[in-house]
């Protein structure tokens, strides 16, 4: 990458919050009026991001604008896309679904905006000052004509929900931190003092607390966009007629690992995730952005 170049920031904001109970992607955290994307814009333009993405849905697009455009007016260059249920060959749009198709299809809406080294994110999760210093430096040194990736990495204990179950990327690395491969775990969540998950047979089995997951935190070259079109076509006939199938990122990293033209360099984070998958998580996620204020981490005003 060109050193003058800045990295991008893409934010996937397009989901329904149906666990949540509405758009927590638009949801205040503190008397200042923060959603949790706010520190995570804040945390990458400090590290050196110099746009940012929003994939959002049309719906609910006049509201979004309305909250980040101010904030964000001369500070970083900001750019929207849609992901919509019929943004996929008419011969696959299906009227009764109304799930958006996944974090894998968010990203292939982004590859004509998308032309420098760019990192990709949850809209409701919190990553951390470090987590975003780390990336912004691993892409600032990548060729984008290659096809070097990076992501950060939690560990599972630091990113489960009290409050129910999540899913997550669980990744294998090799000696060098290099994944080797990501498997969607799905259904995570406490049972007994111990962390359990959902295997294809539907039985909940222990799964290693220490396990390197991934929290969607992505550093990709613009050639990334190779490997997603034909893969999601291939999961859109696979999975005709089915209502609720998602299209998710680790496929693709998936897909470019076995391609042997990849890598994916994991910068491990031992900053201690919160986010709000469930209405319950508020509450913890505001004790700690309060704690965060109070100790000096950000500013109480972000954007004066």
């Amino acid at each position: 990458m060109d050193r003058s170049s800045k990295p991008i920031l893409v934010i996937l904001a397009a989901g329904m919050g149906s666990r949540y109970g509405g758009l927590k992607q638009m949801d205040t955290f503190t008397p200042e009026g923060d959603t949790i994307i706010d520190f995570s814009l804040y945390d990458a333009i400090q590290a050196g991001f110099g746009k940012v993405v929003f994939i959002i849905r049309k719906s609910f697009q006049a509201e979004f604008k309305a909250i980040f455009d101010k904030k964000l007016a001369g500070r970083v260059e900001v750019e929207y896309v849609y992901q919509e249920l019929d943004s996929i060959p008419e011969k696959y749009i299906n009227p009764d679904r109304v799930k958006p198709w996944g974090t894998g299809h968010a990203l292939l809406m982004t590859k004509d905006v998308v032309k420098e080294n760019f990192a990709i994110i949850n809209a409701d999760d919190f990553y951390s000052r470090q987590a975003f210093d780390a990336i912004a430096n691993q892409l600032r040194n990548t060729d984008k004509n290659s096809y070097n990736f990076s992501m950060v990495a939690y560990s599972l204990k630091n990113t489960v929900s009290d409050n129910g179950y999540v899913s997550r990327g669980e990744c294998t690395l090799d000696e060098k931190s290099y994944l080797t491969a990501i498997k969607e775990r799905v259904r995570i969540e406490k049972i007994d003092g111990s962390l359990k998950s959902e295997n294809n047979q539907g039985e909940m089995i222990l799964i290693n607390e220490e396990a390197i997951v991934s929290m969607n935190f992505w550093g990709f070259t613009p050639k990334c966009f190779e490997f997603g079109g034909a893969l999601f076509l291939d999961f859109l006939e696979e999975n005709i007629g089915n209502l609720k199938a998602e299209f998710y990122l680790p496929s693709i990293v998936n897909r470019m690992l076995e391609s042997e033209k990849a890598s994916v360099k994991v910068l491990e984070s031992d900053s201690k995730w919160f986010g709000v998958t469930y209405s319950d998580d508020k509450q913890k996620a505001q004790k700690e952005i309060n704690k965060l204020k109070e100790n000096g981490v950000y500013p109480k005003y972000l954007w004066n």
